[in-house]
């Protein structure tokens, strides 16, 4: 889930939940609660804080979206029908 994959960021960058909310100008509790998946953030909000972790945003929820299909292509390709 999306705020899975926003935890491992924030560890991986090496910052606390402290931090991210300073640089972001959120409450700590606020990122808690994205990173235990009770909050949705406003696209506006997951990008300021990819940018702050230095995550590309697409890619992340790329990795959301591969995991929630048990690692199958989200969107399959049907084969080009010709005429």
């Amino acid at each position: 889930m999306l705020g899975d994959e926003l935890r491992k960021a924030r560890l991986k960058a090496g910052l606390t939940q402290e931090q991210v909310a300073a640089q972001a100008r959120i409450s700590r509790e606020y990122v808690s609660q994205l990173e235990r998946n009770r909050q949705s953030p406003t696209v506006d909000m997951l990008l300021r804080v990819c940018a702050m972790l230095k995550v590309s945003a697409s890619r992340l929820i790329a990795k959301v979206e591969k995991a929630d299909s048990g690692g199958r292509p989200v969107v399959e390709r049907s084969p080009l029908r010709r005429r």
